[in-house]
């Protein structure tokens, strides 16, 4: 069994390592985007999930060494199954989805084969998912339902989406070079589908704030692995710890947890039940439209977009019109698991309300759920709450959004005048 060895997170490379352990250093970005279900949305790419079974005896390791291990894997062709379970502590959205929705939009088409929609129900639940690459021009994600399958193959130049429930068929033909930097899976930025993927968001924020051992063994999909425990050393994080199980023999991580500091089940857990390293067969990235289905062009999809935007504008919505914008002249304040991004919104515009007519009631609803409303020398504001990412928005129209405990948002708040 290997023993409790910490990597070091000064900052300091050991030799043959600067270009991976720098790359880590960099802090985790956070998003905010309309209406805050966005930003619990986008913390599956910080995050796993490792149930293991087993304890093999392996040769001893370090910490530094398995996050060598890790970076060195080059595993260019596996297939196998992964499990996904979210429990961000998000109240259902409901109908909140049409109420943004303009008459129309939500048909099949891009609405329904767009990755960019698809793939964030990973947020929520549990979904199995079938994953195959044959180097860094083929890969295939599929996620299945009982009696429904999306599929997204990237092959070469070419990029397929299909939803068999509603015969919705999305298609780029691009060199797709987002797909290759994101580790060969064509996916959007902020959706990890294995893995490695969440290890690699993971590994970011190991810097000097953070503890890193190796501890114990496990077994995953019938496989030898070695369990690295990541752990914030600061006080104020949501995060608790995260586990990551590495391939004894590979160095690929095969699975994940994140429990959060409040406590409780696992906050997500994303791992392979079944893998191999062999050749895929090729015919997986293949895809021609089945008879019937309505074909959607990326370019056709983004002009869609455009227009839903300018509609929701017109219905009454400008001043989520206006939060949508923000990502401009972002601040952080802190350090590593304890960064808060501060931004201002367009104008100083506050949180938009249904008194105002700016929200339809089931989106005020929805908000309402999971606010808490919090004053200090900054003024007031509400906090939205879910188990991993909390966001405060001042009534003058800043946003404070990162991995922490509320208590931290208004401390940021008030420090920040």
């Amino acid at each position: 069994m290997a023993p409790n060895d910490s990597a070091g997170t000064n900052g300091t490379a050991p030799h043959g390592t600067t270009g991976t352990v720098a790359g880590r250093r960099k802090a985790v970005r956070y998003i905010v985007p309309v209406a805050v279900a966005g930003v619990a949305a986008a913390t599956i790419g910080l995050v796993p999930a490792l149930a293991s079974s087993g304890d093999p005896d392996l040769p001893e390791i370090t910490a530094q060494e398995l996050i060598e291990k890790i970076a060195a894997s080059d595993a260019q062709q596996l297939s196998g199954t992964v499990k996904i379970s979210t429990d961000l502590g998000i109240p259902s959205a409901g109908g909140l989805a049409g109420s943004f929705i303009p008459d129309g939009a939500g048909d099949k088409g891009s609405a329904s084969a767009d990755p960019q929609a698809k793939l964030t129900e990973l947020a929520s639940g549990t979904h199995s998912l079938r994953v195959a690459a044959d180097g860094p021009d083929k890969q295939r994600v599929s996620i299945l339902d009982d009696a429904s399958e999306y599929s997204l193959i990237h092959n070469g130049d070419q990029v397929w989406a299909y939803d068999s429930k509603s015969n919705a068929v999305y298609h780029a033909k691009e060199k797709a070079p987002a797909a290759t930097e994101r580790g060969g899976h064509p996916v959007p930025d902020g959706v990890p589908t294995t893995p490695k993927a969440f290890a690699e968001q993971a590994l970011k924020a190991a810097d000097g704030t953070t503890s890193v051992k190796v501890e114990g063994t496990a077994q995953v999909a019938g496989r030898d692995a070695y369990r690295l425990v990541i752990k914030p050393e600061q006080s104020g994080s949501t995060i608790g710890s995260i586990t990551v199980a590495v391939d004894a023999k590979t160095g690929v991580p095969l699975k994940f947890t994140l429990l959060p500091s409040s406590g409780g089940k696992a906050a997500v857990d994303a791992g392979f039940t079944s893998v191999g390293f062999g050749k895929p067969d090729a015919s997986l990235f293949s895809f021609t439209p089945p008879k019937g289905a309505e074909v959607t062009e990326a370019d056709s999809a983004g002009n869609r977009e455009k227009a839903r935007k300018a509609e929701k504008a017109e219905g009454g919505l400008g001043a989520l019109k206006g939060m949508n914008a923000i990502g401009e002249g972002v601040n952080t304040i802190g350090k590593g698991w304890n960064t808060i991004a501060e931004i201002k919104t367009p104008g100083g515009t506050g949180i938009p309300s249904k008194a105002s007519g700016d929200v339809p009631a089931e989106a005020q609803q929805f908000l309402d759920s999971f606010g808490d409303k919090v004053t200090g020398t900054f003024g007031s504001g509400t906090v939205f709450k879910t188990r991993l990412v909390n966001a405060l928005m001042t009534d003058d129209g800043r946003v404070y959004v990162g991995a922490v405990t509320k208590d931290e948002l208004v401390k940021a708040a008030d420090n920040a005048g």
